[in-house]
């Protein structure tokens, strides 16, 4: 039975996606900020009274890219954050579904992350405002009934920012037969954008049991492993070049929950993944700037070690 799903962040990467591809299945409800300013309480509260909306996927974020967070007001990044996600969810009554898309980053990135599992939340206060926002939301999350955090690693596919995305950006420089640059090579969870859909496809109509969920791989990769890969698209090769040694701090997180909610549920293989999002980028190549890549700032920086 369709559904009226309404997504916050359509704009962006994945709310892009999910617009995209829910629309196949449910009747997809989605404005832009000049129409509805998630901000402002009353006019959230309308739309909701005007529209039967069965399920909220709340996309909408502030201060996902460091340079954003170092160019604004960090209280602001978390003010923002958290206002909309409260001016969302206190219209999310009875009978109605709210997901929210949350973040590895909430066991807090300044310890290293390997294989972190839900149970784990709470063991430390993240630091950075994106992150501690989230972090507030999943508190409060825990105490709902309709109301699930998926806790996002890392996902990559069409309509990321190719610009400083890892696997998006080491793309392009591959069609560009530049370097790729890794400042240091660093083990993550990656999930396919495909996945990510389709799980929330799947929760659409089967709601989880639990209320906080790692929505990640089962299989990590590191930053080299994936050029490498990237470097097999092709017959041809270009430089991988890691500027120090050994590895940052891992990034994954233990899926086994999600498994146990989803019986069967299959990932795609980076390779696959990885390949088609290279036919994606070949065939729309002519709308990338280029620029944005070519002035990578770890390009910049490799030329000077090798001066």
């Amino acid at each position: 039975m369709k559904k009226n799903i309404f997504i916050t962040g359509s704009s962006g990467f994945i709310g892009r996606n999910l617009t995209e591809q829910l629309n196949n299945y449910h009747n997809v409800f989605y404005e832009d900020h000049k129409n509805l300013d998630l901000l402002n309480t009353s006019k959230v509260e309308s739309y909701f009274n005007h529209n039967k909306i069965d399920v909220v996927i709340h996309c909408a974020s502030q201060g996902v890219i460091r340079k954003e967070i170092e160019a604004s007001n960090s209280l602001k990044i978390i003010d923002d954050n958290l206002r909309m996600f409260f001016n969302l969810s206190r219209c999310v009554k009875n009978g109605m579904q709210m997901y929210v898309l949350g973040s590895g980053a909430e066991y807090n990135k300044n310890n290293p992350l390997k294989k972190v599992n839900e149970d784990q939340f709470d063991r430390s206060v993240p630091t950075e405002p994106y992150e501690f926002s989230k972090y507030v939301i999943s508190k409060f999350v825990e105490k709902t009934d309709n109301i699930t955090s998926l806790r996002l690693f890392g996902v990559y596919g069409k309509y990321e920012n190719y610009t400083f995305r890892f696997i998006s950006n080491s793309l392009i420089k591959y069609i560009l037969r530049l370097p790729i640059v890794i400042n240091q090579n660093v083990v993550f969870d990656y999930l396919y954008i495909d996945d990510l859909v389709s799980i929330l496809k799947f929760f659409i109509d089967n709601p989880p049991k639990r209320r906080i969920l790692n929505v990640t791989s089962t299989e990590s990769i590191d930053l080299v492993s994936i050029a490498n890969i990237i470097n097999t698209l092709d017959n041809y090769q270009t430089d991988v070049i890691v500027l120090n040694e050994g590895y940052n701090k891992e990034y994954s997180g233990d899926n086994s929950k999600l498994l146990d909610e989803i019986n069967n549920l299959c990932f795609t293989q980076y390779r696959d993944g990885i390949r088609e999002l290279y036919k994606y980028y070949v065939k729309n190549f002519d709308n990338i700037d280029t620029t944005k890549i070519t002035r990578d700032p770890y390009l910049e920086k490799r030329q000077k070690v090798k001066k």
